[in-house]
């Protein structure tokens, strides 16, 4: 494998189809593509300040890295990246992926970020800024998270967090077989429009969630005094620790809850209008 190491490159694509290439202390100034068409390539201890450098790579390490905001878009149409201890302070990364590892990274400003990726893992991984996150993405695995940013996880497919503080309004959307464990999920309009949307061991706040949700499942959950309309419209099988403010025409399955501050069930109801709300202390059924 051919070694750069303390090397400083700018202007168009400098190290354009490199093989077999490992950079250490490299900088990459103002410039375009600088790694485009790559193959195994390892980089270490690098500073990436112009845009698109690792553009239709195939197999590639980025470890103790930073992207400055100049490196906006840096990591598209690529494949089997493994990326460690790095920041990442540019919008729109990780698009049109496959194979994608992080861990301990930071990424301050995520807009628009990981979209139309596949095979994601995430550990230990913080992100802010990050509107519309992980659109169209999926087989994504997720642990140790901390997330500020709205309008994540729409329609993605096959997803299971764990360990997570998710602060995003209008998470989950129109997903399909996503798993939460053990987290914490603050946001208005939780879920809505989901498939097999399960939370296990986790605390939800936010007005009207999981509203139009499609076999929704709760297990062992909390939802916070401003968890209000919930469940409008929705399948669901949800069992609640403590007391749910209010509940609204759900359409199908079965609630268990501690208490329901207030029960709303109107002429607008969809059919089969048959969900059971059940007290936990003697399985009192109160509709």
């Amino acid at each position: 494998m051919e070694v750069i190491k303390n090397k400083e490159f700018g202007g168009e694509r400098p190290l354009f189809a490199s093989r077999d290439l490992r950079i250490e202390g490299v900088t990459i100034h103002a410039g375009e593509s600088a790694l485009k068409e790559c193959s195994n390539i390892e980089a270490v201890n690098c500073r990436f300040e112009g845009k698109y450098p690792f553009w239709h790579v195939d197999g590639f390490v980025v470890k103790n890295c930073v992207f400055t905001s100049g490196a906006r878009a840096a990591l598209w149409y690529s494949r089997n990246l493994v990326m460690s201890d790095t920041v990442v302070d540019a919008p729109k990364m990780f698009r049109e992926m496959d194979g994608v590892k992080l861990e301990n990274v930071k990424i301050p400003d995520a807009q628009e970020t990981l979209w139309h990726c596949r095979n994601v893992k995430m550990d230990n991984v913080e992100v802010n800024n990050a509107d519309y996150l992980f659109m169209h993405s999926e087989n994504i695995e997720i642990n140790n998270y901390k997330q500020q940013g709205n309008y994540s996880f729409q329609y993605c497919r096959n997803v299971v967090i764990r360990n997570a503080v998710i602060d995003s309004k209008d998470a989950f959307w129109n997903t399909e077989n996503v798993t939460v464990y053990d987290s914490e999920i603050t946001g208005e309009y939780l879920g809505w429009h989901s498939h097999n949307l399960r939370l296990v061991n986790c605390r939800i706040s936010g007005t009207q969630p999981l509203c139009y949700a499609h076999d929704l499942v709760m297990e062992n959950c909390v939802m916070a005094d401003d968890c209000d309309l919930a469940f409008e419209y929705s399948s669901v099988k949800a069992d609640i620790n403590g007391t749910i403010r209010s509940v609204k025409n759900p359409m199908a399955g079965s609630i268990v809850a501690d208490g329901y501050g207030e029960i709303i069930i109107d002429a607008n109801i969809k059919s089969p209008a048959d969900c059971v709300l059940e007290l936990r202390s003697g399985r009192e059924t109160v509709r």
